[in-house]
């Protein structure tokens, strides 16, 4: 090959890489581009009423607790509140005082080492939230905290349900049942409980998460129980990587973004994986939570659970879609909320 032709040959490379790196630095711009705080005040204002009037429509059509129609947005609220915005005050402790009415009901099964229907899921939901909510420990959380530690033979806590993404993982299950023994535990079962944490530590440096849903949980879990920072960085790592183009996340590889990963992944990276809300990653994801939000505040993401309990309208859109979203919109609202000060001045 002659010199000219080498010379052509690297000055067309040249060309075509930098081309590529200014097409690529072109969309980075565009994605690391910050929301405008005004906007996210707004998704968040229109977002927080509308769990509100789903919590006591789910309230008043199921005298069970639930993890989508009570415990997170119990949660979404009391950040919200943290972060400077008004709640309902008094649907908020209506909603803790159904909570535990519905654990009380079950205090037998509890004693007994049965659980509720939704086993360590519904039960660690539940610790969770009433955590969350600033309750105290009592007779009702001892015996909740008891069931999740009885078992001292398993590895993990299992799910006994198949409703992805919410009841189907046994890394959200186990996350959950860790964050409500540690919230409420006792002294005597403190023993229990310290076999129970390093019998879980020992899974979850074994097991592989499978999905988003997975990934999700298995770096909370692990950054609960302060596990090896490499293990924590890599779990960080594969919830990065999976961004998807449009700044969202998707359940499932051919699935399409949705807010309920979305917003999951931004609480795990933030409260898990150490991100702040100012990363370009982190921002990239608000913006598609943003441009994703409905105008009465909702999120729609599609149901992929087969329906087994009687339809009733909780007050949140979307229909057959309604319960997934529901949590999907507290999931996104709380990852919003991340990224305003708690030093914020109510208007």
């Amino acid at each position: 090959m002659s010199g000219e032709s080498v010379l052509l040959k690297m000055n067309i490379c040249a060309i075509v890489c930098l081309s590529g790196c200014l097409m690529v630095g072109g969309n980075l711009q565009a994605d690391t581009s910050r929301p405008d705080p005004a906007a996210v005040k707004s998704a968040i204002e229109k977002s927080i009423p509308l769990l509100e009037k789903t919590t006591a429509g789910a309230s008043e059509h199921n005298r069970c607790f639930t993890c989508h129609g009570h415990a997170m947005p119990v949660v979404t609220f009391v950040e919200a509140r943290h972060r400077g915005f008004l709640i309902d005050e008094k649907n908020m402790e209506a909603q803790v005082k159904h909570t535990l009415t519905d654990l009380a009901r079950g205090k037998k099964r509890y004693m007994e080492g049965k659980g509720q229907g939704g086993g360590y899921t519904r039960a660690g939901y539940a610790l969770w939230s009433l955590r969350q909510a600033g309750w105290k420990p009592n007779e009702v959380t001892e015996y909740v905290s008891g069931y999740l530690v009885h078992d001292q033979k398993a590895e993990h806590w299992p799910s006994n349900g198949n409703r992805p993404p919410t009841e189907g993982s046994a890394f959200t299950t186990t996350y959950f049942a860790l964050k409500g023994v540690d919230g409420f535990g006792t002294v005597e079962q403190a023993g229990k409980i310290a076999v129970r944490k390093k019998k879980a530590l020992a899974w979850l440096l074994k097991s592989e998460p499978k999905d988003t849903e997975d990934r999700v949980f298995h770096l909370l879990a692990l950054n609960h129980l302060q596990a090896d920072q490499k293990v924590v960085r890599e779990a960080v790592k594969a919830l990065r990587e999976a961004q998807r183009t449009d700044g969202g996340w998707a359940q499932l590889p051919k699935m399409e973004s949705d807010a309920y990963a979305t917003g999951s992944v931004l609480y795990a990276l933030y409260r898990g994986g150490g991100m702040k809300a100012d990363d370009a990653i982190y921002q990239r994801g608000v913006k598609y939570l943003l441009e994703t939000q409905k105008e009465d505040g909702s999120w729609h993401v599609r149901s992929r659970s087969k329906p087994f309990q009687t339809y009733y309208e909780s007050g949140y859109p979307h229909k057959k879609d309604q319960f997934i979203s529901m949590a999907a919109g507290s999931w996104a609202s709380l990852a919003l909320l991340f990224t305003i000060s708690t030093e914020v001045v109510k208007e």
